[in-house]
């Protein structure tokens, strides 16, 4: 627990020092809002342009971050995209994944270009996993960012789209942001495989804590019938 609560604080530090610029999160740390705050290992942040990331990489750089190559780095995502990287102690690393100008799905290959992102994003209040912190930043909205969970569709994709689904706004949305990017079908096919097997219920709890029948069913139910929604 130590290393999640040390990981933790640094990343909210680290956004308090650089949220006068313009950024949007994505990725984990942006799903906490909206359910059971869960722990990310990094914080996935996308720009609109690179004089943006020259503010974010110097104030990064003053807080002892490094630049690293992403050479050997095995992503979701491809594109241009730099990593900022903090020791905090011994083995354990803070770490920022900057996305510019566009997210861009390594599987799928469907981009998301930033634009899209700041459009469907508000400042919202991120609540941390392991501490007591609240901070109000830009962040993509549980619609917007339930299309990206969607089409990547990762397994960690798939349990935050459990718990995100029951809350979405304007599922008609949802689904035509998705249709027009890939096949909705082939994912929905992916999803419901996934919540359906043996193993998933474990899992999710491993991650998100203990869920009782009654709301496990709930989110559930609220998951496929989006999948099913016309």
């Amino acid at each position: 627990m130590e290393k999640l609560q040390l990981r933790e604080k640094e990343i909210f530090e680290a956004l308090k020092k650089i949220s006068k610029f313009k950024f949007v999160i994505i990725g984990g740390y942006a799903v906490n809002p909206y359910t059971i705050p869960r722990f990310s290992v990094d914080c996935d942040i996308a720009l609109s342009d690179y004089n943006e990331l020259k503010k974010i990489g110097k104030e990064l750089e003053n807080n002892n971050y490094k630049k690293k190559s992403t050479d050997k780095i095995d992503l979701p995502y491809h594109g241009d995209f730099i990593r900022y990287e903090k020791n905090i102690k011994d083995d354990i690393n803070a770490s920022f994944d900057i996305l510019i100008k566009s997210v861009y799905d390594r599987e799928t290959k469907v981009s998301f270009d930033t634009e899209w992102i700041f459009d469907n994003s508000n400042l919202t209040l991120l609540r941390g996993k392991t501490i007591d912190e609240k901070l109000k930043v830009r962040i993509i909205n549980i619609d917007a960012l339930i299309v990206m969970k969607f089409i990547s569709c990762r397994e960690s994709d798939i349990r935050d789209l459990f718990m995100l689904t029951a809350k979405c706004k304007n599922p008609r949305w949802i689904k035509d942001e998705i249709s027009k990017r890939h096949n909705f079908n082939g994912r929905s096919t992916k999803i419901k495989d996934k919540i359906n097997s043996t193993e998933f219920r474990d899992n999710l709890q491993g991650v998100y804590g203990k869920t009782d029948d009654k709301t496990f069913e709930k989110y559930k139910k609220a998951l496929l019938n989006m999948i099913k929604f016309q």
